[in-house]
């Protein structure tokens, strides 16, 4: 695959929880996807619109607030601008409790601009996504919540982690619903096997390879 081939990812750390957001668009086309839109909607969509992109979907990882926060806002902005609004597709119906209060979850922290939001789709275990031309594979990894999903795509070699690897660390269990073992178990299951060369995009934070992290994560060694 050719550089001009590559599909572009921007990063864009959204609310006061610096979740990242990712926009990845095919230049060709115009098409583009989220990932984890967790807030600051009206600021993604102005980025998104003086791109002159179309979204066709908006992938949710998982249920937290810092994840899902902004996705119907922004499906609502989009849908005022495009033919048609993107589809929602979220993790497994596992995280459905988690999608349903995210009013509830942002009270605690004091915020009031995140809203709940429900999937036109939930997503399974070695689903496939045919978006922007790729076949992004789904992978289930839960653990920091029971319905995490991962978003891969081969062609690229790009992976779209959510919160459950990141660099030099795991994502946090520490939840009633959390579970180490399992998270880490999914990690060595489902991720590393993906090859050494992956990117990772993790939920916070700067990106990381699957090589560095089977090779320095003390998680997963």
């Amino acid at each position: 695959m050719t550089d001009s081939d590559r599909l572009k990812t921007e990063r864009f750390p959204v609310t006061a929880f610096h979740q990242n957001c990712s926009l990845v668009s095919d230049p060709k086309t115009g098409r583009a996807i989220v990932v984890d839109p967790g807030g600051d909607a009206e600021r993604l969509f102005r980025h998104i619109r003086d791109a002159a992109l179309t979204v066709e979907a908006v992938l949710l990882t998982h249920g937290h607030l810092d994840h899902v926060g902004g996705a119907a806002a922004l499906r609502d902005l989009l849908a005022a601008e495009q033919d048609s609004p993107p589809l929602i597709i979220g993790p497994t119906e596992e995280d459905d409790f988690l999608l349903r209060s995210v009013e509830e979850q942002a009270r605690h922290f004091g915020l009031t601009d995140l809203h709940s939001v429900s999937p036109d789709r939930f997503t399974h275990h070695g689903d496939t996504l045919d978006l922007l031309g790729r076949r992004y594979e789904v992978l289930h990894v839960p653990g920091h919540t029971p319905g995490h999903v991962v978003f891969f795509d081969p062609e690229d070699r790009i992976l779209f982690a959510g919160d459950t690897l990141f660099r030099g660390t795991i994502g946090r269990t520490d939840f009633s619903y959390g579970d180490s073992r399992m998270l880490v178990s999914a990690i060595r299951e489902h991720i590393l096997p993906l090859g050494d060369d992956v990117v990772v995009v993790p939920g916070h934070g700067a990106p990381t390879t699957i090589g560095i992290e089977r090779e320095t994560n003390r998680f997963l060694g």
